[in-house]
């Protein structure tokens, strides 16, 4: 009678863990912040997916959105990579939120600039490309980034996924992975064989 109580709560004690390693929200913080590397990873590959499959040209906020994923992404890599004990964990995790709130200002900025009527959107400006490499008649690099951030024409046209225009998806993205390394943050360890 002992033994098959035992082996029961054995069996309790293993579906637990099994339940617990299924949800993401147990993960250890170097699978969370590898997981927020692969969906950055697949953000990029949809959005270079957009532009050479189904033709959607990229404008210069959405260029800049990229870069910000990019950086994103490579904050979860080395998250990830290093997985710091302690409080050397929230210098990942600010440094991602901090990423993410740049996205967060320059997909709401472009989702304005769409929102605009047909008369107040701003005419279209020169591509990023040219505009870089005269970057010394425009400014330097920050006039440029600003030139940018004010926005053309072409930064008006809504081409929609599901419904809706990229930056609100990427708008949508930056919220979600920011809270993600909130959380795994905050996370504590479940195990003292995961980091």
């Amino acid at each position: 009678m002992l033994l098959t109580a035992h082996r029961g709560a054995v069996n309790v004690a293993f579906s637990q863990r099994n339940m617990s390693a299924m949800n993401p929200f147990h993960y250890s913080y170097r699978a969370s912040f590898f997981i927020g590397f692969l969906i950055c990873a697949g953000l990029l590959g949809f959005a270079l997916y957009a532009q050479y499959v189904l033709l959607m040209d990229p404008c210069p906020l959405c260029i800049l959105q990229r870069v910000v994923f990019i950086g994103l992404g490579l904050v979860f890599l080395a998250g990830a990579l290093q997985a710091p004990r302690g409080n050397g964990r929230w210098a990942y995790v600010i440094l991602a939120v901090l990423i993410a709130a740049i996205g967060i200002g320059i997909a709401g900025r472009h989702l304005w600039i769409q929102s605009l009527p047909a008369d107040q959107v701003p005419s279209c400006g020169a591509p990023l490309g040219y505009m870089l490499e005269t970057r010394a008649g425009n400014g330097g690099l920050m006039g440029v980034l600003l030139k940018v951030l004010t926005g053309s024409g072409e930064c008006a046209k809504v081409e929609p996924i599901l419904g809706m225009p990229m930056p609100f998806w990427s708008l949508v993205w930056y919220v979600l992975l920011a809270f993600w390394a909130i959380r795994a943050g905050v996370q504590r360890r479940r195990s003292r064989y995961s980091p």
